[in-house]
C-alpha cells in the first residue's frame, strides 16, 4: 500500500495560513423573515474576480470550508444546517488537495434558519469564516463578526403585506497577512472593556484597583530598566545543530544510505580520465542538495512567519493534524505500508536530469534524490520544520534546513574526494530497516506531545501527565525489547545475535523507561519537562517542590497583591510553550527561587493560549483595526502586547501594585542565579 497525499496536505495547510494582505471577499449580514416564526440569518459574500471561496461541505483533509460560528443566541433556536442558497457550488477536482471540492465565485448567499421563541429576548452574535483562494495564494480564514438584537428582527410577514427590509451590517473581510505583527495601540484600555473583578478578600474594602492604570502601556519604563533573557528560547546555532543531527539520522535510513556509493561511483565512472572533474561534480551535487533544502526552509518562512506559527502552534487543528501525521509516519516506519510521493514527480525530475547536461543535470539529480528519499526524510524534515518555526526566529526554518542538507551533502563530497573509503562503507542490509523502526518509535512518542498541547489548550483532559508518562514508558520499553530482538516487525531480518551498539541502545531505552516511573507519583522529571504535560494535571502527586501561582487572572491577582502589600510577578506562559515548562522544572524548583516566589511575590500565571470563552467578548482597537477578544488566552495575549510590547513566552515582569515595572523584564534563561538576581532587584525597588 502506498500513501501519496501527505505532502499536498502539508502544502494545503501551509498555504491556508500564509496569505498575503488581500481584500478579496466582502460580507453583508441580514435577517429575513420567512413567516410562521422562522427567520433566516443571511450571510452574503461578494468575491473579487479571479478569487473563489469554498462550500460549507468539504471532504476531510481538504481546504477550509465556509463555516458559521454562533457565540451567543437567545430567543431563538437554529434549525437545519448552514448552507448556500440559490445556487450550487462548482464541483471540480483540485490537484493540490487530491480531491473534488465545491467552490463559489461572484456573489453567493449562505443561510441559517432560526425558529423564533421570544422576540423580546432575541440576540444573535457570532462570526463567519471562509477561505478564499486564487491561482497563486489563499487567504487565512479570519472571523468576520456579526451581532443582531431584538430591534433588528424584521416584522413578521403576516403582519404586513410588504416585509420590512432587513437591516444589514456590512464589513470588509480584514484579510491581513497572518504573520504580520500588529502595531501596539497605546490607547488605554477602558474600564468598560474589562469584565468585573471579584475581590479575593471582602474584608479590606479600602483596597481598590485603578483598572485603567493596570492596562496602561509601560514599554518605555521597561526600556529604562533594560531587558534580560532570550525570548526566542533557541539560538540559531542550536537550530543549526538540530538540523545537522536530523540530517545525520536521515543518512542512516534505507532511502539515503544506499544512494551514497551508487551516486559517487557514477561520478567517478563518468569521468574516469579526469578525477578532478568527478570531485568537482560531486561537490556541486552536494551544494545542490543544500540549495534545495534551504529554499524549502525559506518558503516555509515566507508562508508562515515566526509570530503566526507561534500562535498556530496551540491550535487544536494544527496539533491534531501533526499528531495524526506522525502516527501515520510511525506506522509506515514499522512496515505497515510505504509512504512515497507520486511517481510522476520523480519521473519528471529524472527525465529533466537526462535531457540536460553539465551542472544543471546535477541539480536535477539532487532534486530526484530529495523526492525519492521523502519516505524516510519526510518525518524528520516535518518535525524539524515545526520545532524550528515555532521557536520564534524568522531564519529558523532556513537555518534548520541548511544544517539538515549539510549533513546529507558532506558524505557525497568526501567519498568523491576519497573514493577508497567506499570499500569500507557498511553494506546495506537489515540494519537500515532497524533504523527506520527505531525512528518509528521516536515519532510515535513525539506525536503524543502534539496531542498534549491541543488537550491542554482546550481543557479536554484526555492526556493528563500520568497517562502521557504511561504511554512513553510503554513505548520506550517496547523499543528496548525490539533492540534486543524480543520484538520482530515486518521486513526485519533474522537477528542471530545482539550487536554491541544495539545492546547499548537497549540499555539507554530501558533506563529511560525506568527513569520515568517515579513521575507517576509526581517526580518532576526535568529531562522531559519540555514534552510532558504540567505536573498540575496529575491526579496523584506526592512531590511538594512545585510552585503554584496565587492567581490565573491579572486583575484578581493584582487586587490580592495590593491587599497583602506584596509586589507582583506576571508569568506570561502557554500550555504549548516548551520553554515555559523548562523554566518551571529547572528554575522554579530551585529551593531559593521557590522560597522567593511563594513568600515575597504574588505570582500570577497567564496562559496566552487558553481557549476558554470569556463571559463577555471584549472589543479592542489595535493598529487601527477593531477586533474582539473571545477567549481568555486572547485577553492575556493582548495584555502582553499592549502593555509590555512583547509577544513571546515565557515572559516575566515584576510590577508594583499600580502595574508599573520595578525590574528588568526576564525571558527564557535557565540560569537560577540570574533569575534570583532578577527577583531580588524587583523586591529592592518595590521597598523603595
Amino acid at each position: 500500500m502506498k500513501v501519496k497525499s501527505f505532502l499536498p496536505l502539508l502544502i494545503a495547510l501551509f498555504s491556508s495560513v500564509g496569505a498575503f494582505a488581500q481584500e478579496s471577499v466582502s460580507w453583508k449580514f441580514a435577517l429575513e423573515d420567512k413567516g410562521n416564526g422562522v427567520v433566516h440569518f443571511v450571510a452574503q459574500a461578494t468575491v473579487d474576480p479571479g478569487w473563489h471561496l469554498y462550500d460549507v461541505n468539504i471532504p476531510e483533509g481538504g481546504p477550509t470550508p465556509t463555516t458559521l460560528s454562533i457565540d451567543k443566541i437567545a430567543g431563538a433556536t437554529p434549525t437545519g444546517s448552514f448552507k448556500a442558497e440559490g445556487r450550487k457550488a462548482h464541483e471540480a477536482f483540485d490537484p493540490n488537495f487530491d480531491m473534488t471540492v465545491g467552490t463559489f465565485d461572484g456573489t453567493v448567499k449562505f443561510v441559517q434558519a432560526l425558529k423564533i421563541t421570544d422576540r423580546a429576548q432575541f440576540a444573535l452574535e457570532g462570526d463567519v469564516r471562509a477561505q478564499a483562494c486564487n491561482d497563486e495564494t489563499c487567504t487565512p480564514p479570519l472571523p468576520v463578526d456579526f451581532a443582531f438584537g431584538a430591534s433588528d428582527l424584521p416584522e413578521p410577514a403576516k403582519a404586513s403585506v410588504e416585509t420590512k427590509p432587513a437591516e444589514t451590517v456590512e464589513t470588509k473581510t480584514p484579510l491581513l497577512p497572518i504573520d504580520a505583527a500588529p502595531a501596539l495601540d497605546t490607547d488605554t484600555v477602558t474600564q468598560a472593556q474589562q469584565p468585573d473583578t471579584t475581590a479575593i478578600s471582602a474584608s479590606d474594602s479600602s483596597a481598590e484597583l485603578d483598572k485603567d492604570a493596570l492596562w496602561t502601556p509601560v514599554i518605555e519604563q521597561l526600556k529604562e530598566y533594560g531587558m534580560e533573557g532570550n525570548v526566542s528560547g533557541r539560538s540559531l546555532w542550536g537550530i543549526l545543530l538540530a538540523g545537522f543531527v536530523g540530517g545525520l539520522i536521515a543518512l542512516l535510513t534505507p532511502c539515503v544510505w544506499p544512494m551514497i556509493p551508487m551516486t559517487v561511483s557514477f561520478f567517478l565512472k563518468r569521468n574516469k580520465s579526469d578525477r578532478q572533474k568527478a570531485i568537482s561534480q560531486a561537490v556541486w551535487y552536494g551544494l545542490s542538495i543544500i540549495v534545495i533544502y534551504v529554499f524549502l526552509g525559506l518558503i516555509i518562512t515566507a508562508i508562515f512567519g515566526a509570530s503566526a506559527l507561534n500562535d498556530l502552534s496551540t491550535s487544536a487543528v494544527f496539533n491534531l493534524l501533526f499528531f495524526a501525521l506522525l502516527v501515520v509516519f510511525a506506522i509506515s516506519f514499522f512496515g505497515a505500508f510505504e509512504l512515497v510521493l507520486p511517481s510522476s514527480w520523480t519521473n519528471k525530475m529524472d527525465a529533466k536530469a537526462d535531457r540536460t547536461s553539465g551542472l544543471l543535470s546535477l541539480f536535477f539529480m539532487a532534486f530526484t534524490l530529495a523526492l525519492v528519499s521523502f519516505s524516510c526524510t519526510g518525518p524528520i524534515i516535518g518535525t524539524l520544520l515545526v520545532e524550528t518555526a515555532v521557536s520564534g526566529s524568522y531564519l529558523g526554518p532556513a537555518v534548520g534546513m541548511f544544517g539538515f542538507a549539510l549533513a546529507l551533502a558532506i558524505p557525497f563530497a568526501l567519498f568523491a574526494i576519497f573514493p577508497s573509503w567506499l570499500q569500507n562503507m557498511p553494506k546495506s542490509g537489515g540494519w537500515l530497516n532497524s533504523v527506520k523502526v527505531v525512528l518509528g518509535f521516536l515519532e510515535l512518542a513525539l506525536a503524543l506531545k502534539f496531542l498534549s498541547v491541543a488537550d491542554l489548550a482546550y481543557g479536554w483532559g484526555i492526556l493528563d501527565r500520568e497517562v502521557f508518562l504511561v504511554l512513553w514508558i510503554v513505548i520506550f520499553a517496547l523499543l528496548g525489547m525490539y533492540l534486543i530482538g524480543k520484538l520482530k516487525l515486518p521486513h526485519d531480518s533474522d537477528l542471530p545475535h545482539v550487536s554491541v551498539p544495539r545492546l547499548f541502545l537497549s540499555i539507554v531505552s530501558f533506563a529511560f523507561a525506568l527513569y520515568m516511573v517515579p513521575g507517576l507519583w509526581g517526580a518532576p522529571l526535568k529531562a522531559i519537562s519540555a514534552f510532558s504535560p504540567p505536573i498540575y494535571t496529575q491526579d496523584m502527586n506526592l512531590y511538594e517542590g512545585v510552585v503554584h501561582p496565587k492567581s490565573d487572572d491579572y486583575e484578581t491577582g493584582m487586587l490580592y497583591a495590593k491587599q497583602t502589600g506584596k509586589p507582583v510577578l506576571i508569568d506570561f506562559s502557554g500550555f504549548g510553550c516548551v520553554n515555559c515548562r523548562k523554566m518551571e522544572a529547572s528554575v522554579w524548583t530551585d529551593p531559593r527561587v521557590k522560597n522567593i516566589l511563594e513568600n515575597d511575590y504574588v505570582l500570577i500565571s497567564l496562559m496566552v493560549d487558553d481557549k476558554t470563552k470569556l463571559p463577555a467578548q471584549i472589543e479592542i482597537d489595535e493598529n487601527g483595526r477593531k477586533t474582539k477578544l473571545k477567549t481568555i488566552g486572547d485577553k492575556w495575549s493582548y495584555l502582553q502586547r499592549h502593555k509590555f510590547g512583547v509577544s513571546g513566552q515565557p515572559y516575566y515582569v515584576a510590577l508594583d501594585n499600580e502595574g508599573k515595572p520595578i525590574a528588568p523584564s526576564y525571558a527564557y534563561d535557565e540560569n537560577a542565579d540570574k533569575y534570583i538576581e532578577f527577583l531580588r532587584t524587583g523586591l529592592k525597588n518595590y521597598k523603595k
